[in-house]
């Protein structure tokens, strides 16, 4: 099995990366960019768990450690 995280800002979050890649991008010469925002892509291989074990675990991990659930919001999927 394999899990995809994808860990972004909270909307209500100010995101000085995105912005700065939202400015690079404006004097590049590409126009009519809203908003950019830069987060955090994980895939993790899993072996020997059943699915809704992976995700409970995994669901835990995402909101004690590799994200901060007060600023970040999380997706995790299972395949």
């Amino acid at each position: 099995m394999k899990a995809k995280i994808i860990i972004t800002p909270k909307k209500a979050v100010v995101d000085p990366q995105g912005k700065a890649v939202q400015n690079a991008l404006e004097h590049m010469g590409y126009s009519g960019i809203n908003a950019v925002h830069v987060g955090k892509y994980l895939e993790i291989e899993l072996n020997g768990a059943d699915r809704e074990t992976a995700r409970k675990r995994l669901d835990e991990a995402c909101h004690k450690f590799l994200s901060n659930p007060v600023i970040e919001d999380y997706k995790l999927e299972i395949e």
